[in-house]
């Protein structure tokens, strides 16, 4: 609770909220919300969550089977776990989280984990920035919501084109980048070089994937399946169960691909666990620019992510039980 961090993530969630709800009237999104069937809503939305975390780890696989190869399943509930952790504790400590219980499971090098991990980040941040950009120059940028949408989407490049330079540079000139940090390491005692050059080497093992080839078509085709599939179905239905026409079939999908990213673009920013805030204000920014109802987007902003954030995080307790392996437990042995 004294990291700074975490305040940060507070901060920007209650702009977020306020962003998201000035203006309109509470009554009108219960209204809104209590026009729809929330199970139906769930029952219909919960296999596409299970379906992302699925295609997230079959993507991790081949990420990390340059280091070495690991069961489905581990990666699965390593998956799951991550997810869970990020939706009830600050700082997306999930990330490490999942790293740490792969590394622990599998046996492999935690620093080859980490690699991996931030690889798909890297894939998720660019694929998030091409359909946020595409979503802004569709809708526009003609309210302080969505202007404020374009500057958190801006101050992902550096974010995104940051970790693409070290990876190539890791990926291409790995003797280079190790020389340069030893040389930036010498005022420090040589055990701590050492510690530094192995966890080095073992992160840039964790980047095999990139060489292409079967792994990296795989890879490509499972954030498809992850972005384009899993993550648009639950936005389709919320529309539908919204009674929100957007036009043609094919109109309302693209129109869902501009939302998503809008939520994508919306959630990397900092935040307070489970994303809340930010998630509604681009629910806001997108619908109500396409001619929807303000408190409707809302609701359908505040219901889709409630779906999105009880359907991941209870994947992840069901986990935890089958461990037999509690929340604290967990957390408090990966710090």
């Amino acid at each position: 609770m004294r990291d700074w961090r975490v305040w940060l993530g507070v901060g920007v969630t209650l702009v977020c909220v306020w962003y998201a709800a000035r203006g309109i009237p509470l009554s009108d999104v219960l209204m809104a919300m209590r026009g729809v069937d929330f199970w139906q809503l769930f029952i219909f939305s919960a296999p596409f969550y299970v379906l992302s975390i699925y295609a997230r780890a079959l993507r991790w696989r081949h990420l990390t089977n340059p280091i070495a190869e690991i069961p489905r399943g581990t990666l699965y509930r390593a998956t799951a776990i991550g997810f869970m952790v990020n939706n009830l504790l600050p700082l997306r400590i999930g990330e490490f989280v999942r790293s740490w219980t792969l590394a622990r499971e599998s046996g492999i090098p935690l620093g080859g984990v980490i690699g991996t991990v931030v690889l798909e980040r890297v894939l998720d941040i660019v694929t998030v920035l091409l359909l946020a950009f595409g979503a802004l120059a569709v809708v526009g940028m003609t309210s302080d919501a969505t202007g404020v949408l374009h500057r958190g989407a801006t101050l992902l490049l550096p974010i995104a084109v940051a970790p693409v330079t070290g990876l190539v540079l890791l990926r291409t000139a790995p003797e280079v980048v190790i020389r340069f940090t030893l040389l930036l390491l010498r005022p420090f005692p040589e055990t701590f070089s050492a510690v530094v050059e192995r966890a080095l080497r073992s992160f840039i093992a964790g980047l095999g994937a990139l060489r292409g080839g079967r792994h990296l078509f795989w890879i490509v085709l499972h954030s498809i399946v992850i972005w384009l599939v899993a993550s648009t179905g639950p936005l389709l239905l919320g529309l539908w169960a919204f009674g929100v026409d957007l036009g043609s079939p094919l109109d309302t999908l693209f129109i869902s691909w501009i939302l998503l990213g809008a939520v994508g673009a919306a959630v990397a920013v900092p935040s307070a666990p489970g994303f809340i805030g930010p998630y509604q204000l681009a629910f806001k920014a997108v619908l109500v620019r396409l001619g929807v109802d303000p408190a409707t987007a809302l609701a359908m902003g505040v219901l889709v992510w409630f779906i999105f954030w009880l359907t991941l995080t209870l994947q992840g307790l069901l986990v935890l039980r089958a461990a037999h392996t509690s929340l604290s437990e967990l957390t408090h042995t990966s710090e």
